[in-house]
């Protein structure tokens, strides 16, 4: 068998797509293709058609034909199977047998049709050979990625490094002109151009002798719109519409000292020119059938100079943690001097630590699936009663009772248009009635006050209605029993008088 070339045409005569197995001319092929439409007999079932050269054997597809042009000396048996395997290989590339369908996908078809045909001669294949074969890998092209994602890799190493290069001269050429030996990057200066990678928690871009930014608008239109920054009777109205609705309005703090991003506490003003805060968050989720489903603990000590003559210090912990958290230095930080002495300190005795930025020292980490790591269980049981409300008993216990927990809500979560019957309650409790919950706040939850107790029936409910609980609160206790005993200069290891802060405080505390 010879086959010249395969093709799909219309009825009408139009080729859509035409494949050439042999070598002639264009018009030669052009000439064949259309003489197909003219030779096709009228009222007989016939599947070929003879000329004095060749053999159109085809095949109707709906509005189109299936066409292979053979020799006249090629078997009609084995053109017939051919011509059947080519009809199969159309629906798998097209979804549909229209002739823009196979326009689109003509050079799939191509593919296709060259492993069934080489040089004029059917290959051994079947359909799903066919289709492996077109869709296998090429071992070049994954050579040529492979190179490409290298050299792309290159060029942004290189990228970095010419950033760290102008960082660099940036630095330099600040310290010509300013007395401090620090750029505002947050990070540890130094002579070698040194500056941290990005991590959690390392540096808040919060500088406390920044003033808060006061804005006014131009008193150039007429128009009453609202000011930025104004403290006018719109103001206060809308806030005063709040508190009647029923809401939670906190008055902001002034000149408090927070990180953006984060949930952060506000933390106070009055600090010394040695400032450290020790700030941990928990991330906690509990089972409302008990058990623990995620445990985790995020601590970070950060260190703000506000005067340059107690830039080179040393920092005296105490650890008295027995959970077994994770304890991690700034990569400038002295490690040996930290494992040896619980001191933080430069590697560099020589070396300031940077002015007016809060820098990450000191971080840790717990993650665990042992309930007793929880500090503060909350045991919410909503029964169904006969008429169909809930009976709802919520408990608290603090198993840690080092703890001492600073405005504990807990917010249990309504049915919409539900009006909770409070019968006893530990602590008050506010109805949120647009945002459906029940916030029960407890002021203080220590040794003294390590239990209680909320009831209350929620008419039309059912117990999946009051989950999950959120719990929020903050502490000055230290999870971690890390404490900051001491802060002495490096050169004489003379006390330098400093400020503490240290803030506990959920990121999310949930029970699902």
């Amino acid at each position: 068998m010879v086959l010249i070339a395969a093709a799909v045409c219309t009825k009408a005569g139009k080729t859509i797509v035409s494949r050439q197995f042999v070598e002639m001319t264009k018009a030669r092929i052009e000439g064949l293709l259309a003489a197909f439409p003219k030779l096709i007999p009228t009222g007989t079932q016939h599947t070929f058609v003879e000329t004095d050269s060749v053999r159109y054997v085809y095949q109707p597809l709906e509005r189109l034909y299936m066409l292979l042009i053979t020799t006249k000396a090629s078997n009609i048996l084995e053109d017939l199977e051919t011509l059947r395997l080519f009809a199969r290989v159309i629906p798998e590339y097209c979804r549909s047998l229209e002739e823009s369908e196979i326009a689109e996908n003509a050079f799939s078809l191509i593919f296709a049709f060259d492993e069934i045909v080489a040089l004029g001669y059917r290959e051994s294949v079947n359909l799903s050979q066919i289709r492996t074969f077109v869709e296998m890998d090429s071992h070049e092209e994954k050579v040529y990625q492979a190179v490409r994602q290298t050299q792309e890799r290159e060029a942004k190493n290189k990228m970095r490094e010419k950033a760290k290069e102008l960082q660099r001269q940036k630095m330099e050429a600040a310290k010509k002109g300013i007395k401090t030996s620090f750029g505002k990057s947050g990070g540890f200066g130094s002579t070698t151009g040194y500056t941290p990678a990005p991590s959690v928690g390392d540096v808040a871009n919060v500088s406390n002798d920044v003033k808060p930014a006061s804005y006014t608008t131009a008193p150039v239109q007429k128009a009453k719109g609202m000011k930025l920054g104004g403290k006018g009777r719109d103001v206060e109205s809308f806030v005063d519409q709040l508190k009647s609705e029923g809401e939670n309005v906190i008055a902001p703090m002034k000149n408090s000292i927070s990180q953006p991003g984060t949930k952060t506490p506000a933390i106070k003003t009055d600090i010394d020119d040695v400032h450290l805060r020790l700030e941990e968050k928990l991330v906690v989720r509990l089972g409302r059938d008990g058990g623990i489903q995620q445990f985790e603990l995020l601590g970070l000590v950060t260190l703000h100079i506000g005067d340059e003559r107690w830039g080179r210090i040393r920092v005296q912990l105490e650890n008295q943690n027995s959970h077994g958290v994770q304890l991690q230095t700034h990569p400038n930080v002295d490690k040996e001097l930290f494992k040896l002495r619980s001191q933080i300190g430069l590697k560099q005795p020589s070396k300031p630590f940077p002015l007016h930025t809060d820098v990450g020292v000191l971080k840790w980490r717990l993650q665990s699936m042992d309930e007793t790591l929880v500090p503060l269980l909350i045991n919410c049981w909503p029964s169904e009663a006969g008429d169909g409300s809930c009976d709802v008993n919520i408990e608290y216990e603090l198993t840690h009772t080092n703890l001492e927990l600073v405005e504990v809500n807990i917010a249990i979560p309504l049915p919409i248009g539900c009006s909770p019957v409070i019968g006893e309650c530990d602590g008050t409790y506010t109805h949120e009635s647009r945002r459906n919950q029940l916030i029960w706040n407890l002021p203080l939850i220590d040794v003294n006050n390590k239990s209680g107790s909320l009831e209350f029936n929620a008419p039309r409910a059912i117990p999946d209605d009051f989950f999950p609980l959120s719990v929020s609160f903050t502490s000055k206790s230290s999870y971690a029993n890390i404490k900051i005993t001491e802060v002495v200069h490096v050169d004489d290891d003379s006390p330098v008088k400093y400020s503490v802060e240290s803030v506990l405080y959920p990121d999310k505390y949930e029970i699902v």
